[in-house]
């Protein structure tokens, strides 16, 4: 997925150099001209990193910082024209992540653009499983699939969890019986089928393509349905 930089620059020279050199990096750029306007964008719409000059008409780059920082953690470049020391721990201490001043090469800001994007690998992804369009939120203990969220029982979730952490292998039924059901489990033997059933029902039926599999003779496998 193509990252998704938003310049807040108000003099349109440097803002249009700026632009075409991220366009022919690879980016999707969005450029406004005022803290105002960039405000309402980072509500409305989702970056992957802004570039904020800090002298902007109406609310500067330090005020238009802090407010970015009440609802969102996008990574923040401030640029200043000035090598001043003051604006830069300021711009800091409202919470951006890196500065450049005026002149730049665009070479030095692209590296900063690179190591910021590398270092935002959002902590929360950490937890986050996913097969084709479904996603399981460990955390939250929540799963999604097509941006849809699915209710699912404990003994669903542990099921779903255990498939897909092995996706791609075929497990049979003693071993999704041994790791999610428990080795002292004594109920019935077929429990592993009903919970397949039920999570079919849940996350395959109600979507264009399947994720859960049966090999017949052995067990069940999670993969995407065109493999």
């Amino acid at each position: 997925m193509e990252e998704k930089i938003l310049v807040i620059e108000d003099d349109k020279q440097i803002a249009r150099f700026v632009e075409l050199e991220l366009i022919h990096e690879g980016y999707q750029v969005e450029v406004l001209g005022d803290g105002s306007s960039g405000i309402d964008k980072l509500k409305d719409d989702k970056f992957s990193l802004v570039l904020l000059d800090i002298m902007l008409p109406g609310i500067d780059g330090i005020a238009t910082c802090n407010e970015i920082r009440k609802f969102s953690q996008v990574p923040i470049i401030m640029v200043t024209a000035r090598d001043d020391i003051e604006d830069k721990v300021e711009g800091l201490d409202m919470g951006a992540d890196d500065y450049i001043t005026k002149p730049f090469a665009i070479e030095e800001l692209l590296a900063r653009i690179r190591a910021l994007l590398r270092r935002k690998e959002p902590a929360e992804e950490k937890n986050i499983l996913r097969a084709d369009n479904l996603r399981m939120d460990l955390d939250k203990h929540q799963v999604q699939r097509n941006n849809e969220e699915i209710e699912l029982t404990k003994k669903e979730f542990d099921l779903l969890h255990y498939l897909l952490i092995n996706e791609g292998i075929v497990n049979t039924r003693e071993k999704l019986l041994s790791n999610v059901w428990g080795y002292d489990y004594s109920g019935e033997t077929n429990i592993v089928d009903v919970y397949i059933r039920y999570l079919r029902s849940k996350i395959d039926e109600p979507f264009a393509n399947k994720l859960i599999h049966t090999v017949r003779g052995v067990g069940y496998v999670l993969r995407e349905d065109n493999l």
